[in-house]
């Protein structure tokens, strides 16, 4: 029994020095911001920019609408590239730009989709998969865009090919973290509200979380355990509550601003900071890749 237990011992030890030897499972911190229905040049879009870049993140991530006020090809430098452009590779635009790598992961919204096929957007990024719906992964997470509108080719519904796509993914998934992010909130108190052809088993196929956008607030909804939250306060006007939905527990839409995520391998910190630097909302998930990193942890 003794020699068992010396045995499981040493493969959980094996196990996790293999694992901190991979590149996406590094003790590290990575930081990377969350904003949304931002694309809309001016002052606004201009603060909730400084703030983002301001924490040196990573990477940043959008949860849509990234070019008001229809997705054109005339606007769409000047929404996102004189904003961000050290963050998009390659890039064409006309603005000053310092990436080799790519650091900007856009999801598409309903705004990106007014001009035909959202071919604007589509030839301003470059994106893996299909452009439209995608998954890469960055330290110890795996990251799913995902094209929440009803104009998507491979459809919107939880049986849909897009939804196919995604089951295989996390399923394939060896990451701490699994976050799927797009557009339509699944669950909203805002004016929109709940985009119900969005609310898909995203936790018994593997997510750890979802980001959205689409009303202009903020808000953290927890349902069953597993946190949504509606992050679209990043530059275009901002919306009004309606009454609370079930499991809403911090609603915000005072001023603008963005998402601050720390990922370590163990824990998922999420803050929302709005354009004064005040940190509105905290919260930290635990878990991920825990049980491996234990041997560490007792050392």
């Amino acid at each position: 029994m003794r020699r068992l237990l010396l045995l499981g011992w040493f493969v959980a030890l094996w196990s996790t020095l293999a694992l901190v030897a991979s590149p996406s499972h590094t003790l590290d911190a990575h930081v990377f911001a969350v904003i949304g229905d931002f694309g809309l040049d001016g002052t606004d879009e201009g603060r909730v920019a400084a703030l983002v870049k301001s924490w040196n993140p990573d990477f940043i991530l959008t949860v849509g609408d990234n070019n008001y006020p229809t997705g054109a090809q005339a606007t769409i430098d000047a929404n996102i590239g004189k904003y961000y452009a050290e963050f998009i590779y390659p890039y064409t635009g006309a603005y000053t730009n310092t990436a080799t790598t790519n650091r900007f992961f856009p999801s598409l919204g309903n705004h990106d989709w007014y001009t035909t096929n959202a071919q604007p957007y589509l030839d301003y990024f470059t994106l893996p998969n299909n452009e439209r719906y995608y998954d890469f992964v960055w330290g110890p997470a795996h990251f799913f865009a995902l094209d929440s509108d009803t104009h998507e080719p491979d459809g919107v519904t939880s049986s849909s090919a897009q939804a196919q796509w995604l089951q295989t993914r996390l399923l394939g998934s060896s990451s701490c973290w699994n976050v799927v992010y797009f557009h339509h909130a699944p669950y909203s108190s805002g004016p929109h509200g709940n985009s119900a052809w969005m609310q898909w088993n995203f936790g018994a196929w593997g997510a750890d979380v979802v980001l959205a956008g689409h009303d202009h607030t903020y808000e953290r909804i927890v349902l069953d355990g597993f946190p949504y939250f509606v992050n679209g306060a990043g530059g275009a006007a901002l919306y009004t509550f309606g009454t609370p939905i079930a499991g809403s527990v911090v609603r915000y839409n005072a001023k603008h601003g963005a998402m601050r995520v720390t990922a370590t391998p163990t824990t998922l910190t999420y803050e929302f900071i709005d354009v004064d630097g005040t940190t509105v909302d905290t919260y930290t998930q635990k878990g991920g890749c825990s049980f491996l990193y234990l041997p560490l942890i007792l050392r």
